[in-house]
């Protein structure tokens, strides 16, 4: 019923009918409610438009619309698309649908309206989708009393969860500087026997790394190997995080402490960063890790070697040499971190060690060709 459940308002007149199938062939409804560009502009109206015509609407039709919307930050446009389909008795929702709307109606009218319509969601509605979709808009507005009330609310309410759900709080606490708490999320897991994602793992040795807790973070690399759950991109994520501890010189608290800017970005926040970029290069998202390393420069914080020595390993790992050299090239303009030759000999060396002899030898010509390459500094 779903997947072909649809609206449709038939025209007796033959001549209407193929002049409508002819602008369709050079018009669609997405391409319709993408052209209001102001929030103020209706959807429901393009929507009726569209039916009045004659023209059928799927709700994954609909579904991928409001997806697109929120892609592009439309959020009011992918409301209303959301409210269009609850309307229409005709179209059987998902949790994933309800979810959606939670997460909307809090970026358009705030988390108060979502919270009222949670509240007014049948109960059959309030399923693990839904509590974790409130708790997402909680977290995401560092709302943390709230967010642990929900948290145990979820617990107890005998839900079957997802790593989603924990991973929102892990995230949560990472934002607010409460680190210490994300290992206890991942007991709670591990102890309802919910297998672990990329995400979580990602959050749980970031904030070990951040802590400067690097045996515990070294022994979660080896869990990683192990699970049963092992995915593409998790040995480019493991060989990048193992570098980065090695090359960076990361050690145990006991052992070092990190020396903290007066003000912004503290080196704990900047290890968390690193951490990031290195779960999307694991992901292969090229796009995510120029928006975030475009993101850092502009903060004009203090960056230290170890930051370049991340972006430039993650770059190198995805084949991306021509990023590679700009790197290169804002590393040795920068004020705060001197550039590192012996650091790039380190960088090369680890890319021979774990047998991506090629990725190495590249890294290198791009060395010479930035004449950064003294006579035997990487030979």
């Amino acid at each position: 019923m779903v997947g072909n459940t649809c609206i449709s308002r038939s025209f007796s007149s033959g001549a209407m009918s193929e002049s409508l199938q002819d602008s369709q062939e050079i018009d669609d409804l997405k391409t319709r409610i993408f052209r209001l560009r102001l929030p103020k502009r209706s959807v429901t109206n393009v929507l009726e438009k569209w039916v009045y015509e004659g023209n059928q609407i799927t709700i994954s039709e609909l579904r991928q619309i409001s997806k697109d919307l929120r892609m592009s930050q439309r959020h009011k446009h992918a409301l209303e698309v959301s409210e269009w389909m609850v309307a229409h008795n005709e179209f059987e929702l998902l949790d994933s649908d309800y979810a959606v709307r939670i997460v909307l109606m809090t970026k358009v009218f705030g988390i108060d309206a979502a919270e009222r319509y949670f509240e007014g969601l049948p109960p059959a509605a309030k399923t693990s989708e839904t509590y974790t979709a409130l708790l997402h808009c909680y977290a995401a507005a560092k709302l943390t009393e709230k967010a642990e009330d929900l948290y145990e609310g979820i617990k107890n309410s005998k839900l079957s969860l997802s790593a989603l759900t924990y991973n929102e709080m892990m995230t949560m606490y990472m934002s607010v500087g409460q680190v210490e708490k994300v290992p206890l999320v991942v007991e709670e897991l591990k102890r309802q026997k919910v297998a672990p994602d990329i995400f979580t793992y990602n959050l749980w040795i970031s904030s070990c790394a951040a802590m400067l807790k690097i045996d515990q973070v070294k022994w979660i690399l080896d869990e990683m190997r192990s699970d049963p759950g092992f995915a593409e991109g998790w040995e480019t994520y493991i060989n990048l995080a193992n570098l980065y501890i090695n090359i960076g010189h990361l050690v145990n608290a006991e052992f070092n402490s990190l020396v903290e800017t007066e003000k912004g970005i503290t080196q704990s926040e900047w290890i968390t960063y690193d951490f990031l970029i290195i779960l999307h290069a694991g992901l292969g998202n090229k796009g995510r890790i120029d928006q975030i390393w475009k993101s850092l420069l502009m903060t004009k914080q203090k960056m230290t070697s170890r930051n370049y020595i991340c972006i430039i390993s993650s770059y190198i790992m995805l084949g991306q040499l021509k990023e590679v050299g700009e790197v290169v090239d804002q590393w040795k303009l920068s004020t705060t971190a001197d550039f590192v030759v012996s650091a790039c000999r380190r960088v090369w060396n680890a890319f021979r060690d774990i047998g991506l002899t090629e990725k190495a030898h590249d890294f290198h010509t791009l060395l010479i060709q930035k004449n950064c390459d003294s006579s035997n500094s990487l030979e």
